[in-house]
């Protein structure tokens, strides 16, 4: 099993903006957000797997360790974006469920579930074209609604939350705990 940390996205040392965009020559990212692109011409207009958004994950030294496009359709999964199924890629390629050392380059600026995956993964940055208010002016994908229902406190969301056995599910938590380090 792999190992963990305790707030380890909290905790981590992120590299700053001019780290990310100094990290290769201008030249090879723009390289990297046109695959990007490409990959989002690919999903929405080429092959018709979902909407149009794609995502290329680099390594440090250059290498595009995997690519995603949007699969909503093709998956019938609405967690197949691009960004994620990029994540889930490299992920899967390098056997580890860290990214740290890579970037996400995107044709678009990830959604707030593929920001969180993003985190989650310790990617060093995200590179991306379009702003998200492109995607809600030109075809009503508007993340912002879901950006402000985050800030809300889970009681005045619409998503009803309810919790329920909590006990029982501390338990598990407790248990792995005690045996994570072992």
């Amino acid at each position: 099993m792999a190992e963990y940390e305790r707030h380890e996205v909290e905790r981590r040392a992120w590299a700053t903006s001019a780290e990310i965009r100094d990290r290769f020559p201008e030249a090879k990212t723009r390289e990297f957000l046109r695959r990007a692109i490409a990959n989002a011409r690919k999903a929405g207009l080429e092959e018709r797997t979902g909407w149009p958004f794609g995502a290329v994950i680099v390594d440090r030294d250059g290498v595009v360790v995997a690519d995603g496009s949007n699969h909503v359709f093709a998956n019938f999964d609405p967690t197949a974006h691009a960004e994620v199924q990029a994540i889930r890629a490299a992920c899967a390629s390098r056997r580890v469920i860290s990214l740290a050392g890579c970037i996400l380059y995107s044709s678009s600026e990830p959604c707030p579930m593929c920001l969180a995956a993003a985190y989650w993964a310790g990617v060093d940055g995200v590179v991306f074209a379009a702003w998200a208010e492109d995607a809600a002016s030109i075809n009503g994908f508007d993340d912002a609604y879901l950006y402000a229902l985050f800030a809300r406190p889970p009681a005045s969301r619409p998503l009803p939350m309810l919790e329920a056995l909590r006990e029982e599910a501390v338990e598990v938590l407790k248990e792995f705990d005690a045996h994570a380090g072992a």
